[in-house]
């Protein structure tokens, strides 16, 4: 591992985060909506994972370079589309109109800039870290790696999966203010940020190889906590809560996070 190389690369990383999320804040300012954030979290990722390909030649084993990008660039642009597509057409998000309401009087944009969009460009990069060492890593792909692709598999899986799910259940107007209880949403109420889970913890396990690598669990701990308990699922289960009838009885009975078998049967097309 060269040391200055790697530094080096993660000041640049970082500047790549920083250009997306810029990009994004102009779009946000032209449309009046900053919902587009949630689309340039995806490219944020794959962003950096490409910076940090670019700038690990000749340092990181080939092999492992050109394998943990991949997965995050497919793992970013997949998301990325997804939510943009989700979005089209739709006003802004209730969580940033209800975080920008509380900007001062007349520094709007600044607040916007800085709550919404350079936090998230910080997250992304430190999310990260374990990418971008790893692409620094001298090691040939090893069991830990391979370990490490097989979770990332079955988290884009869950993630993937019960994303076209939910999309097929919104598109049936008979579904209007039902809850999904059906496919992967019968043994988790959330089994994209599961997935999201499983995709980065497979991530890290590309740096776990290397000792040093384990400096850099509290991203993959970051990551998990906020899909877990921060802006993730609480937020979300807080609208859905308030706004779906069988919501409660749904909870009740499905796992959370982790997928479970339900704790009794449910009724066809309800939570139950």
């Amino acid at each position: 591992m060269n040391g200055a190389a790697f530094a080096t690369g993660l000041a640049a990383t970082a500047g790549a985060a920083l250009v997306v999320m810029l990009l994004a804040f102009a779009a946000g300012l032209r449309t009046g909506r900053h919902r587009g954030v949630d689309v340039a979290w995806g490219l944020g990722f794959a962003a950096v994972a490409l910076t940090g390909l670019g700038l690990s030649a000749g340092y990181g084993d080939a092999g492992r370079r050109a394998l943990v990008t991949a997965l995050v660039v497919v793992w970013g642009l997949r998301l990325s589309a997804h939510i943009a597509r989700r979005g089209r057409g739709a006003g802004e998000d209730p969580r940033y109109a209800a975080m920008l309401a509380g900007a001062p009087p007349g520094h709007e944009r600044r607040y916007a800039l800085r709550k919404v969009y350079l936090l998230q460009g910080a997250l992304v990069w430190f999310v990260s870290l374990p990418v971008q060492y790893a692409q620094y890593l001298p090691q040939r792909l090893g069991p830990l790696a391979w370990a490490g692709t097989a979770l990332w598999a079955l988290g884009l899986f869950f993630e993937a999966v019960g994303d076209r799910q939910l999309d097929r259940f919104r598109a049936d107007p008979a579904n209007r203010g039902r809850v999904l209880d059906r496919g992967l949403w019968r043994y988790t109420r959330h089994p994209n940020y599961f997935g999201d889970a499983c995709v980065w913890w497979g991530l890290f396990l590309f740096a776990a190889g290397s000792p040093a690598g384990w400096a850099f669990l509290p991203s993959v701990l970051l990551m998990t906590w906020l899909l877990a308990f921060g802006s993730g699922k609480p937020l979300l289960e807080r609208q859905l809560s308030a706004h779906k009838p069988g919501w409660a009885e749904y909870a009740a009975c499905t796992s959370g996070f982790l997928p479970l078998p339900p704790r009794r049967r449910q009724r066809q097309g309800r939570a139950g």
